[in-house]
């Protein structure tokens, strides 16, 4: 599309100074008559809480490789993250257009690190300035790569694998067709055949190589990840009749519950869940949306709905919605199951909330937190922003940029900890403190490694404290009162946990479903 929107996902002042992804974004477009929600989430690991906060949404995930590089560290920790929600794994290695691992070596990376076979669907011919474009084993076809400027799309030539004398010629390089040709016996005979059942279940990826920045190999990926890729399926949640009258609902919320009920796209009533909030996407604006994933029904402007954490009977009602493309919106009337709606937020709601019509409650699983690895009091420096810095606060900790602990017993008034998985967390707090709300801020870092939720609760915890257990661990609260030890090493945490098993110690913790 003229100039090519290869960073249209980056668009924060920060993600443009560092050249990296800090916040998953959503872009919807229109393909072959498909409505595609790609949900674009940072590289980096000191993020991948974010992306797990996406992939809750999607329903199939791409793994974007560098040629050159492989699999890089932070690649197994995103992996892990994606494995934990059981998706379909689609893999794209681009770059090709530039000096490039041997793609035997990237199909051996991926199954020996993660234990994951790969398929093929395209198999690329040389690399980097030898980069001669794809053969597409579905339609025994190559796609001939030729060169343009870094702003243009590469131009496509396609040739049939039945014309061998045309391919040759077109090649224009011998090694790289005698290549070619050993490879598609070598692969025809010894990797296994695509299964789509394994691929469903996360057992199986399909591969695919081109070069995202001259646009080669991306519509062949979108055509086969369109045809391939799994459609909008149902998610299991709690459903509880609504009481009627002044008394609200007369069906007990036990949060101890697993839900158990499936709502289908058909399911009648409109249900969705936000993923993801985002403050000053317009900063001019000052505007604050919740991302919402529609699950079943359709979404209507106007539409009043219930909110799974308030009150029986409340009703919110959505005046408008946008769908996406980076920072870019569009209004829209109706939205149905699959797409990704983002809603004016006035602060009511929060990641992991449930929104639905009708007269039932609705409640899909809260998206959890997982353990942060350094710690630090935030504090504001300039008591003359108090406001600025205390909106600031609340608007980045409802995004879920970084997790929050007080004192015990801390109803506000006392030092706020600030929690993350890395650094690059806390660098992007302060930036957006500083860029966003114009206030300055001072970190104190604190010396522990490691968070456990004690679901024990505090009465586990004072019986631990009270035996001397607890000794080095400091005990602080999340944001829902929970009580929360923080450790100093893995060791302690897990000889803590041993000997003292009514703590029930967990690395991660999911919302309340209901309030």
């Amino acid at each position: 599309k003229g100039e090519q929107r290869s960073t249209q996902s980056d668009f924060m002042e920060m993600e443009k100074q560092r050249g990296i992804s800090i916040s998953a974004t959503v872009m919807s477009f229109e393909y072959n008559d498909l409505c595609v929600n790609i949900l674009d989430t940072p590289g980096h690991q000191d993020f991948s809480e974010d992306t797990y906060r996406a992939l809750a949404a999607a329903d199939n995930a791409v793994m974007l490789l560098d040629a050159a590089k492989g699999l890089e560290p932070q690649t197994r920790k995103l992996f892990e993250v994606t494995r934990m929600r059981n998706l379909p794994l689609f893999t794209f290695v681009n770059k090709m257009d530039r000096p490039a691992l041997d793609p035997n070596e990237i199909m051996d990376q991926i199954e020996s690190e993660f234990g994951l076979e790969t398929y093929p669907i395209v198999w690329p011919i040389g690399d980097g300035d030898r980069f001669k474009g794809v053969l597409d084993r579905m339609e025994n076809v190559v796609h001939l790569f030729g060169k343009g400027d870094r702003k243009s799309k590469a131009e496509v030539e396609t040739v049939p694998m039945s014309d061998l004398e045309t391919l040759k010629t077109r090649i224009n390089d011998e090694e790289l067709f005698d290549k070619l040709m050993e490879d598609i016996e070598i692969l025809d005979e010894l990797i296994a055949p695509l299964d789509m059942d394994r691929v469903i279940a996360g057992d199986q990826s399909p591969l695919f190589f081109g070069s995202a920045m001259t646009n080669f190999g991306v519509q062949l990926f979108l055509d086969k990840f369109c045809s391939m890729g799994v459609k909008p399926s149902g998610r299991l949640a709690k459903l509880v009749e609504e009481g009627k009258g002044k008394k609200g609902a007369q069906s007990k919320l036990d949060e101890n519950d697993e839900p158990n009920d499936l709502v289908l796209p058909e399911f009648g009533e409109f249900t969705g869940f936000v993923f993801k909030t985002q403050a000053n996407l317009d900063p001019k604006h000052r505007d604050r949306l919740a991302y919402i994933r529609i699950v079943s029904g359709a979404f209507q402007k106007g539409m009043k709905v219930g909110h799974s954490r308030s009150k029986p009977g409340k009703k919110f009602n959505l005046a408008q919605a946008q769908t996406l493309f980076g920072s870019d919106r569009e209004s829209v009337e109706v939205a149905y199951p699959g797409d990704v709606i983002g809603i004016n937020n006035p602060g009511d709601f929060a990641i992991g909330d449930t929104l639905y019509t009708g007269n039932q409650k609705v409640a899909f699983p809260g998206i959890p937190s997982f353990s942060p690895e350094i710690f630090a009091y935030i504090r504001n420096p300039n008591p003359s922003s108090y406001k600025a810095f205390t909106k600031g606060i609340d608007q980045l900790l409802a995004e879920g940029a970084v997790q929050s602990l007080r004192q015990r017993n801390d109803d506000g008034g006392g030092p706020l900890i600030l929690a993350a998985v890395g650094q690059l967390q806390f660098e992007v707090v302060q930036a957006r403190l500083k860029g966003e709300y114009n206030v300055d801020s001072d970190l104190e870092p604190i010396s522990y490694t490691l968070a456990r939720w004690a679901e024990g609760g505090w009465d586990a915890v004072d019986k631990a404290d009270a035996d001397g257990k607890l000794f080095g661990i400091m005990i602080v609260q999340d944001r829902w009162g929970r009580p929360v030890l923080l450790f100093r090493n893995d060791w302690k945490a897990a000889s803590v946990a041993e000997e003292e098993k009514y703590l029930e110690l967990k690395p991660w913790s999911k919302p309340p479903m209901f309030e």
